[in-house]
């Protein structure tokens, strides 16, 4: 797996401060992408121990409040793998932050009644993510007063309560600055 970005200090990526990892690679090639240099799976760095090593550093004061995962598209299957063992590492070290992924993939049709079906590593991903973006950015549902996405298509799902209920649980349902 390859990164972009790796922001050690991000307000911008979900609740308080929080370390971001920008992932490279992405098949969604959303018109108006903030990020369309990362849709290239080579774009930027091979992500090693070492990088692992320093977000999991990065991540220890008290007022980090948890780990993001951007991109590029984290879903991607490729990428998965590339995040899991951080994942576990995270989890394990950090019980009581949390992990927001963005994807421009639904949670639903795509993650769960495909991926989670098919590729076991996205179960075990999913288990570790406590807040989901999901759907692509829409350019024409664009909106700046949204809290956290892009456009308004995309939801914030609390994916840990999904999971528990069975069905899927919005985060903030206004979403609103």
């Amino acid at each position: 797996m390859n990164y972009a970005d790796i922001k050690e200090f991000d307000v911008a990526n979900g609740i308080g401060i929080r370390v971001s990892l920008f992932v490279s690679g992405c098949n969604h090639h959303c018109k108006g992408c903030f990020n369309e240099v990362a849709w290239d799976f080579n774009y930027g760095k091979t992500f090693t121990k070492a990088d692992a090593d320093r977000i999991l550093e990065s991540l220890k004061p008290d007022y980090i409040q948890g780990l993001s995962l951007l991109g590029g598209e984290p879903l991607e299957y490729s990428n998965q793998q590339g995040l899991l063992p951080l994942l576990r590492r995270f989890v394990k070290l950090y019980p009581d932050k949390n992990v927001w992924c963005y994807t421009g993939f639904e949670f639903e049709r795509d993650i769960q009644n495909n991926m989670m079906v098919k590729w076991e590593e996205t179960r075990e991903l999913i288990s570790y993510i406590d807040i989901l973006v999901d759907g692509k950015f829409e350019e024409d549902l664009k909106d700046l007063g949204l809290r956290f996405r892009g456009s308004s298509n995309q939801r914030i799902i609390d994916v840990k309560q999904s999971l528990k209920e069975g069905k899927t649980i919005l985060w903030d349902k206004d979403g609103r600055i």
